[in-house]
């Protein structure tokens, strides 16, 4: 797999998106692995240091997704 970025040998591939990177490229980011909605007030267990690409954009609130329902 190659970089995103540069093409060079990708060393790893971003939590958000699934974009390879290269060890110049690499970031980090925080991600929530998960909620905790039975505790007072919702707690989040979360990776500090999870690989971001930099080219990507979570979005920073959840998406409804009514056809799910």
């Amino acid at each position: 797999m190659n970089c995103w970025h540069c093409q060079r040998t990708a060393v790893a591939t971003c939590r958000f998106c699934g974009r390879a990177v290269c060890e110049n490229h690499v970031t980090t980011r925080p991600f929530i692995l998960e909620l905790l909605e039975r505790t007072e007030p919702v707690r989040a267990l979360v990776v500090d240091d999870a690989v971001f690409c930099g080219a990507c954009h979570p979005r920073p609130n959840p998406v409804n997704l009514p056809e799910l329902g």
